[in-house]
């Protein structure tokens, strides 16, 4: 077993006798983790340790077993972990999708951008102001293939980077006038913290992001196992019906779409 320093939780859901640490990023900023942490508790009687982290930053934390699970959006280094051997029980869980959203004149017109690589293209080329977040999270990484697809090295004074996870990224955008790539998820419940700004590009399928829960392999880490249970809870029907409808009696639409849908859009 890895010995580290201890992780600090950013929140703890249930009030079960045993735990399990699961690393992850905007599912928990956006209250859908405590959602299925609580009910998962009111079965197992478990407590779910959220560990605050982008996808980049999860799984390293998982690499280095000091997490028992995570839920992110990176399909290729997930890839990459079940071939190296050291994530196992990969689960489909659900989706939603990135939308590139910028101030309401739209400097670079990308409304009429015919894929994320064309208005990235048209951003770079107004150098208009990009907020990126730059932190190797599942939304950086995609943000960078798309960059790649356009043939484009983003540098300049235009390209701002924050280090800093989604809501922050989109505060920013709105503080700077600029464009910002943020997953449908935040935008739908955070959108207020952004009133200058609005969805100027959306409908490319790959901008759609597929999440998938990952366990460390079997005795690597102290509760691994009650992970994989919660694992298998996220997939079982009750577990999908809460994704599926997760945000919608506040919001007036779902935050996240399941499983069902997420798997025509996995590549």
């Amino acid at each position: 077993m890895a010995q580290t320093n201890p992780l600090k939780s950013e929140a703890i859901y249930g009030q079960g006798n045993k735990s399990f640490k699961l690393a992850t990023g905007s599912p928990g900023e956006l209250g859908l983790l405590q959602a299925l942490g609580e009910a998962f508790d009111k079965k197992e009687g478990a407590r779910l340790i959220w560990i605050k982290a982008g996808s980049g930053a999860s799984l390293n934390l998982l690499k280095t077993q000091q997490v028992d699970m995570i839920m992110v959006h990176a399909p290729e280094a997930v890839n990459k972990a079940i071939a190296e051997g050291w994530a196992t029980d990969r689960t489909l869980i659900g989706s939603n999708e990135f939308y590139i959203v910028g101030p309401k004149n739209d400097p670079a017109n990308i409304k009429i951008a015919t894929s994320g690589a064309d208005a990235y293209s048209k951003i770079a080329k107004a150098q208009a102001k990009f907020i990126s977040r730059g932190d190797k999270s599942g939304t950086h990484q995609k943000e960078m293939d798309i960059w790649k697809k356009a043939g484009i090295t983003p540098e300049g004074n235009w390209y701002i980077i924050t280090n800093d996870f989604m809501t922050a990224s989109l505060k920013r955008a709105n503080a700077e006038n600029a464009y910002f790539m943020s997953d449908s998820s935040t935008w739908v419940a955070e959108k207020d913290v952004a009133p200058n700004l609005q969805i100027l590009y959306r409908g490319d399928k790959f901008l759609v992001n597929t999440y998938d829960a990952l366990a460390a392999p079997s005795s690597k880490t102290s509760d691994r196992d009650i992970a994989v249970k919660f694992i298998q809870f996220v997939a079982s029907d009750e577990g999908q019906a809460i994704i599926r409808n997760y945000g919608k009696s506040q919001y007036k639409e779902p935050l996240y779409n399941d499983a069902a849908y997420a798997k025509q859009y996995v590549h």
